[in-house]
Formats: structure tokens, C-alpha cells, sequence
């Protein structure tokens, strides 16, 4: 089975990301223009929390809140749960479905080096599950 490492090396490294003290207009912004559901909210190299659009939805919109005037520290989840390189396609499924979260950072020796979506697990299961199905039906008609 895959590992997270195989994940990245596919889908590319980059990570989108913005400082705590940005508002929380400029991460909508941002994530628009990229096209991301999230962000990693970094103080220098350090991973400090991670901003989705769940976060935006919940803690500004529903609350009627200001997201030019509202901090990106003050809607942010700062206890940032992240997986390894090393870890398997099993274990950050269940990890997404346990904790409900979207979006994994990764990150090699505490350095943020790519992040992953419950997306590119699920296109990564699909296609090594299409993989075996085909494998098997060689096999059968072989």
C-alpha cells in the first residue's frame, strides 16, 4: 500500500500558506486564487496552526464577523494534527475519519514539507484498488 511520501512525489510539494497575523480575508483570497480548501498557518518555519474554509464558515460568516478585521490566530486550529512521509494511505484515512479533518500537513523531521487532502487519498485508493481489479481479471482471463 502507499505511503504518503508516494502521494507527494505525485502530486507535487508545494504548500500554500499564511502568517497568523494576516486577516482572514487574505487567506480566503489566497485560497481561492490557489484553489485550496486550506491553509498552513506558519510563524517563521514553524507549522502553528492550519485555516480552512470550514473555519471562515463557522467562525466569522455564521458569527457575523469581519473577515478584513478578523486575525487569522483568532479562527485558526492551533493544535495541528500532521502526518510523516513513512505513514500509510490506512492510517491517514483513518485519521481524517476520526478526528473529521480535510487536510494533513506533512511534515520530515518537524519541517513542513507538503500537505495532503482526503482527496488525494481516496484518487490514491481508487486507483490502486482499480489496480488490483485489473490485475485480477488478467489474471482470470490469462
Amino acid at each position: 500500500m502507499s505511503t504518503i511520501k508516494q502521494i507527494l512525489d505525485t502530486k507535487g510539494y508545494a504548500v500554500w500558506s499564511i502568517h497568523p497575523r494576516e486577516s482572514v480575508f487574505a487567506a480566503i483570497q489566497q485560497m481561492a486564487e490557489k484553489e485550496v480548501g486550506a491553509l498552513v498557518v506558519l510563524e517563521g518555519d514553524a507549522v502553528v496552526g492550519i485555516v480552512s474554509e470550514r473555519d471562515y464558515a463557522r467562525k466569522v460568516m455564521l458569527k457575523g464577523r469581519s473577515s478584513r478585521e478578523t486575525m487569522v490566530q483568532d479562527i485558526m486550529t492551533a493544535d495541528v494534527i500532521h502526518v510523516r512521509l513513512d505513514q500509510s494511505i490506512e492510517e491517514c484515512m483513518t485519521i481524517v475519519t476520526e478526528k473529521h479533518i480535510r487536510h494533513l500537513p506533512v511534515l520530515d523531521s518537524g519541517q513542513l514539507v507538503g500537505i495532503i487532502s482526503i482527496g488525494d487519498l481516496v484518487k490514491t485508493i481508487i486507483a490502486e484498488q482499480q489496480f488490483i481489479i485489473e490485475q485480477l481479471e488478467h489474471y482470470i482471463s490469462g
